[in-house]
């Protein structure tokens, strides 16, 4: 099992009440980085910023790494915008960071990316895959493109209440300054993206369609803002089976509506919950208390996991946290200093989760 991993940026993730209060921008840019590389190996290398919120919620790549220590599956990271250097090896598809949806144009190049994650998708020798995402921002993104497509659906958020006014509201301005109504692209789904989504929106759809086009079977591994690329993929004619995959935080939010949406979009549905509940480990309480929730493939990576295993991925998710700092009772900041965790940090360090809001 291959499991390919789309990391990138965009500056609507620093729109003011987009994310949470106190965020630095600079952590912003470096956290898919760094979720690169802790999922890579096994904590940030040449990223200076560890993903962690001071209640002691990690970034989702956390999760994936944690299972990945439990469960063999090859790793591919295509950077798709990355604004800071990685010290993991990526596939170069040359996807600039994406800009600030309230300007006329989000993604320039929309077309031209997705064509380019296209023909890599359809060179993957591989029989399945699941493509996750990391990028700040992204559930507002997934609304924008969305609400251009004219889908009803709703998004998540990394955060417990979810700001979803704030969303709709920076939407609506997106739209006005790319001089589009709702449901404007429903015939344009790139388009879509270009005006109001990200870049990392383009490599993941194109590289599903182009797998999809190969014979390869593509789970989406992630919550609402693989919805979005899923409503994309279908208003752009892909009719292959199409499955996603997350977890049981995102399918417990009101805000998602999960079920339904998938039914509309004929995509299957698997839920995974990894068993968080009960334990005492911080950091598992706070993904059971909303944080986080999704991101960098968690869903989709937890979904290979038989159910005898779960409890090993629990234990290792306790020893990756111990590696970034984080112990049972809460975040040891003068450990995790070193790789940027400080005060300033936040739960939309964590900006790989479903999502930054």
């Amino acid at each position: 099992m291959r499991v390919i991993l789309a990391a990138g940026t965009t500056e609507t993730a620093l729109i003011d009440g987009i994310s949470a209060a106190g965020a630095a921008p600079e952590l912003m840019a470096q956290t898919p980085s760094a979720d690169i590389e802790i999922l890579e190996y096994g904590r940030p290398t040449v990223s200076p910023v560890t993903p962690v919120s001071p209640t002691g919620c990690p970034t989702p790549a956390a999760v994936t790494r944690a299972v990945r220590e439990v469960v063999d599956f090859d790793l591919t990271v295509v950077d798709a915008g990355l604004a800071r250097p990685t010290g993991s090896p990526t596939v170069d598809l040359s996807v600039p960071a994406g800009a600030d949806v309230r300007e006329p144009t989000a993604v320039p190049d929309a077309s031209a990316v997705f064509e380019r994650a296209r023909e890599f998708g359809a060179s993957l020798p591989d029989d399945e895959v699941v493509v996750g995402e990391t990028v700040p921002g992204g559930t507002t993104t997934a609304l924008g493109v969305l609400t251009a497509l004219g889908e009803p659906a709703g998004v998540s958020s990394s955060l417990p209440e979810n700001p979803l006014e704030r969303k709709e509201a920076v939407v609506e301005t997106a739209l006005e300054a790319s001089d589009l109504a709702p449901a404007a692209c429903e015939d344009d789904p790139l388009g879509a993206i270009g005006a109001v989504g990200d870049p990392v929106q383009a490599t993941v759809a194109g590289i599903a369609a182009g797998a999809l086009d190969s014979g390869t079977d593509v789970t989406l591994g992630g919550g609402t803002q693989m919805v979005a690329i899923a409503a994309a993929l279908r208003h752009a004619g892909v009719e292959d089976p199409l499955s996603i995959a997350t977890t049981s935080f995102v399918a417990e939010d009101p805000s998602a509506d999960l079920e339904a949406t998938c039914d509309r979009l004929d995509c299957d549905l698997t839920v995974t919950d990894p068993g968080f509940r009960g334990r005492e480990h911080v950091s598992m309480q706070r993904y059971c208390a909303g944080e986080a929730k999704e991101g960098v493939g968690m869903g989709g990576v937890l979904s290979l996991v038989d159910d005898g295993e779960m409890a090993a991925v629990r234990d290792r998710f306790e020893a990756v946290c111990a590696r970034l700092g984080i112990g049972a009772d809460g975040v040891d900041l003068e450990s995790a200093a070193g790789s940027g965790h400080g005060a300033d940090a936040d739960a939309d360090a964590t900006a790989g989760a479903d999502g930054g809001p």
